[in-house]
């Protein structure tokens, strides 16, 4: 991996902890300094960012990290919710014994974080749960999609888990998903994994009063 891909991963990974709030300027000068670098691949960084709409660069303001509106959150977690469905439905079909087995292991692993009471942690482990589904799913288009989009929301999946409960009843979800995709139900795995991941109801409410806390969540 390529020292710049590591600078645009290390400055997304900011952006997903909060550590720089939506609608916050990036400034090139001060991410240099903290990364030791010159400003042109900061600025190159940047751009990578905006391609993947993370970061939005605006004349004569130059970069802010992107914010999104109630309305485009519901949209986009629709979205989500359908993409995590299709993959939940083929890895159902599809995942190896081998992968079977990552799976469970991975869900081994948002047990122990859960327990941990560490939001964090289980924000990292649960990643790597959902990546486990989309690698079941082997359909790499699909898979790039998910991703992107994920990538999108990282900063609001992560504040969901700082939800009261929410961790106890996520990895509760994951359960039941486990089982339907190692039992090979498809169609269950696909109701599951959307109910998974949709926000609406209470849990919309939920993360929009949580939104305030976003840039003070490190």
């Amino acid at each position: 991996m390529s020292s710049r891909t590591n600078l645009r991963e290390a400055i997304e990974e900011m952006i997903a902890i909060g550590a720089v709030a939506p609608g916050q300027h990036l400034d090139e000068t001060e991410l240099a300094s903290r990364f030791g670098v010159s400003r042109t691949p900061i600025r190159e960084a940047l751009i990578q960012l905006a391609s993947m709409g993370l970061v939005v660069i605006r004349p004569r303001r130059g970069a802010v990290v992107a914010e999104l509106g109630p309305q485009q959150l519901v949209e986009m977690f629709e979205v989500m919710s359908e993409l995590e469905a299709t993959c939940g439905r083929l890895a159902a079909r599809r995942m190896t014994k081998a992968e079977q087995t990552e799976l469970l292991e991975a869900h081994a692993a948002c047990e122990k974080a859960r327990d941990s009471s560490d939001p964090d942690a289980y924000y990292y482990k649960n990643e790597a749960f959902h990546e486990a589904i989309y690698a079941g799913s082997h359909n790499q288009f699909l898979i790039e999609q998910t991703r992107s989009l994920y990538r999108r929301l990282r900063p609001y999946r992560r504040l969901q888990l700082r939800v009261r409960d929410r961790v106890s009843t996520s990895y509760s979800e994951h359960d039941s998903v486990v089982r339907a995709i190692l039992s090979g139900d498809g169609e269950l795995t696909a109701e599951l994994t959307r109910n998974h991941v949709m926000i609406q109801g209470q849990r919309f409410a939920d993360l929009m009063a949580s939104l305030p806390r976003l840039s003070a969540s490190t």
